[in-house]
């Protein structure tokens, strides 16, 4: 099934001047998972309603990394957009979303490197609008970049993070136990919005993707009745 992440990867590969070439991007993969297909994970792409939506602003070669999150994301949340982000332009899509009165944005970034004034921890949604959170995606230091080089999220409010758990992602490791992964940054979104279903859900899908991932790299035996398996099992359309 196609959504905005899958689109823009297919946009980001018909560019492309030369073949990507990333750790394991030799290897046959599902396409709709990006999981080598005897590790297949489509059967079990959950289905869940949110309140939330999400706009992921993706850095250059993101959507072309079989190990990104975001895919997750547009996965389980129906309202998930995602744009290329570029230094010198804009796509004229995100700022008709960003403008949209239905929405109420908010930037996920950490508050220490942000105006006092600009701050929030809470999600506090007026009447009538459903949150929409944007989310950086690429490597910490292109999120960085991303955020000091968009002076149209200027005049967003941030929403800070402060989660008590350190990352449990596996796949591609920050220097710093505090840095999430795009879907868990999504999933603490979630819970923030009083979206605690479609946050326990894109945790569990997380957690499932992971292993088969990872049981693919290292050619390991997959078992449907373990514990990450059965706890997305409940939100897995029968077939």
């Amino acid at each position: 099934m196609s959504h905005a992440v899958s689109r823009l990867r297919t946009q980001r590969l018909a560019r492309a001047v030369r073949p990507f070439l990333n750790r394991g991007s030799r290897a046959e993969r599902c396409p709709g998972c990006r999981v080598i297909p005897e590790y297949c994970l489509c059967a079990w792409r959950p289905k869940v309603a949110a309140k939330s939506a999400m706009c992921l602003l993706m850095h250059d070669v993101e959507p072309m990394k079989p190990s990104n999150t975001g895919w997750l994301i547009a996965d389980v949340i129906d309202d998930t957009t995602a744009f290329a982000w570029s230094r010198t332009e804009v796509d004229p899509d995100l700022l008709t979303l960003l403008a949209d009165p239905q929405w109420q944005p908010y930037i996920v970034f950490p508050g220490e490197f942000v105006a006092a004034e600009r701050v929030v921890s809470e999600v506090t949604v007026e009447e009538g609008k459903r949150p929409l959170f944007i989310l950086l995606d690429g490597t910490w230091s292109e999120a960085r970049k991303m955020f000091r080089k968009s002076p149209y999220l200027e005049h967003l409010p941030v929403l800070s993070l402060a989660p008590e758990q350190l990352s449990r992602y596996k796949l591609r490791r920050s220097k710093r136990d505090d840095h999430f992964c795009t879907a868990e940054v999504a999933a603490l979104c979630l819970e923030l919005a009083d979206d605690p279903v479609a946050c326990e859900v894109l945790d569990a899908y997380l957690d499932v993707f992971s292993t088969h991932y990872l049981a693919a790299k290292f050619q390991l035996p997959l078992d449907p009745t373990d514990i990450v398996h059965t706890r997305l099992a409940p939100h897995v359309p029968a077939v």
